[in-house]
């Protein structure tokens, strides 16, 4: 077990060297820093969120206090908070969407107080605590969009590989500019209406798959005609999984027979319910987001064709874009996950390259065949 760390102070430690004192001010900063994102994404919020912001601040200004302390007179020179940190306020001053509840979740995740002998034991377990108090709040955002931004991320990847793909092996073929432009342009329309249709049956599939296996209340209607000693209520609730005593005895609640509501967790929970259609989506919102980011996505490989490029520097202009796409989207995706965007981006990447050389290489195979 480690040592406990009671955090030095001026009066029981020689004065901060130069170094320290730099190193003590840049921490100092960036508490102030994160206890203004916690009250500038809190001004967005309302209710049970909105506190537990503000209680994340009231504990930033906590570990303030203690670099303050430990700087004495050095506490009031400026100092800058990371650029990291900078950005971030930033971002929840103008945006305090769930992108910077991811970063802030990274953030509080990076904390280098559990190396750093300055810091007590309790800063460094606060740390770690934020992290899970914010990865909590952003599930809540993630939970809010993500049908649709499901829908509509894998909508534009797809558009940018599969049309990339496409126009990469007919171009391979040696076919002329404007054969490549309306392939590309049909590759587009076809793929954005498949996207379309197979994203409103597959969330709508879900949803009344979903339906179809939630509770009913039925029982409460068909109960008070209901022979206790000869009835099929009990086998209703054997098949919702319950043993044979726990369904006599809900079989007993339900006909009146006995007051309590003593297990109801297999009984029909709307809010429940609602929860997990949110985080489903709809259909048709799933169906039009799929639609416009396949099309936008598609767009872009053609783009250079649009414009009149032909050959090789269309071929090049169209990797650029598409790449600099990618690395968006993967990005993005890296963001709301809580993991490394710049993993995720370099990832997407080279999925997408990888896809268009495979198609590439076909093309050159089935052009020389051809010729």
């Amino acid at each position: 077990m480690s040592p406990s760390r009671e955090g030095p102070t001026q009066s029981s430690q020689a004065p901060p060297s130069s170094r320290n004192i730099k190193l003590w001010r840049r921490y100092l900063a960036d508490e102030r820093a994160e206890a203004a994102i916690y009250r500038d994404l809190a001004r967005r919020r309302d209710g049970e969120e909105r506190a537990i912001l503000l209680e994340l601040a009231e504990a930033e200004g906590r570990h303030e206090q203690h670099w303050r302390d430990l700087l004495g007179e050095h506490a009031d020179r400026p100092a800058r908070p990371s650029f990291r940190r900078s950005l971030l306020r930033t971002m929840a001053r103008w945006f305090g969407s769930v992108f910077v509840m991811a970063l802030a979740q990274r953030a509080e995740g990076r904390s280098p107080y559990s190396s750093e002998p300055a810091a007590t034991n309790a800063m460094a377990a606060d740390e770690l605590i934020h992290e899970e108090v914010i990865r909590g709040l952003a599930t809540r955002g993630r939970a809010r969009l993500s049908g649709n931004f499901r829908a509509a991320v894998f909508g534009a990847n797809d558009g940018l590989v599969s049309n990339l793909a496409l126009i990469m092996g007919i171009g391979a073929t040696g076919v002329s500019s404007g054969f490549i432009l309306f392939s590309g342009i049909a590759g587009l329309l076809a793929g954005a209406l498949s996207m379309g249709a197979g994203e409103y049956v597959s969330v709508r599939s879900q949803r009344e798959l979903l339906s179809a296996t939630k509770p009913t209340q039925i029982t409460l209607t068909a109960a008070p005609d209901l022979d206790l000693k000869s009835n099929e209520l009990v086998l209703v609730y054997r098949a919702r999984g319950m043993t044979l005593e726990a369904a006599e005895h809900r079989a007993a609640e339900r006909m009146g027979y006995l007051a309590c509501d003593c297990d109801p967790s297999l009984s029909l929970h709307p809010g429940v319910e609602e929860v997990e259609y949110q985080e489903i989506g709809t259909g048709w919102n799933a169906a039009i987001s799929s639609f416009l980011f396949f099309s936008s996505g598609a767009l872009v490989p053609i783009l250079p064709y649009i414009f009149g490029l032909q050959g090789l520097p269309a071929i090049l202009v169209s990797l650029v874009l598409v790449g600099l796409a990618l690395l968006v989207t993967g990005g993005i995706v890296g963001l709301l996950s809580g993991a490394s965007p710049f993993k995720r981006a370099m990832r997407q990447l080279g999925i997408g390259f990888g896809a268009a050389l495979a198609t590439y290489l076909l093309g050159l195979l089935f052009g020389t065949g051809v010729a």
